[in-house]
């Protein structure tokens, strides 16, 4: 009997260890994304290519104004930000992608905004900052940490017609 209690002991104490450190990246509501930069032309001219270089996609409100937005295009709850962030395994630049809306807010019209002095992503309106740099999306200040919210992250998949998509799926 005292080897069961300390089991479960054990068991509840561990799950409370590593619950305490898990961060929601999906706690936006699921809409549709899909943005297809998957030919090099598009690409080249829609893309992020340098390190700290990003992009807003958000067809409500017409970003990029010259972007061909058509039926099949979707830019999530609060648009797409597309950042060039960096592998952590490679040091190579790699794009990431992430909704704009702020997970704290949960409001299409709270969005975030790149701080250029250190490439954080900051909400304009609870002031939480998010790390992009390194694609996590994670909280790094403000009271997303105690909510346990990062930014809603998406896939970006390199074509072999040197582009990428990115998708929720």
């Amino acid at each position: 009997m005292r080897l069961f209690k300390f089991t479960f002991l054990l068991v509840i104490a561990c799950a409370m260890l590593t619950g305490c450190e898990k961060i929601n990246n999906k706690s936006l509501p699921g809409f549709s994304v899909l943005i297809n930069l998957g030919d090099y032309g598009r690409w080249n001219t829609y893309g992020v290519h340098a390190l700290g270089e990003y992009r807003v996609f958000n067809r409500a409100k017409g970003l990029p104004s010259n972007f061909p937005y058509d039926v099949n295009t979707y830019t999530g709850f609060g648009g797409v930000l597309l950042f060039m962030g960096q592998d952590m395994r490679t040091l190579e630049p790699v794009p990431f992608a992430f909704d704009m809306a702020c997970p704290v807010e949960h409001d299409v019209n709270v969005t975030i905004t790149i701080d250029p002095d250190n490439l954080d992503a900051v909400c304009s309106k609870c002031k939480s900052r998010y790390d992009v740099l390194i694609g996590a999306g994670g909280p790094k200040s403000g009271i997303a940490i105690d909510y346990k919210v990062g930014l809603n992250v998406y896939q970006v998949r390199p074509t072999s017609n040197g582009g990428y998509i990115i998708t929720n799926y």
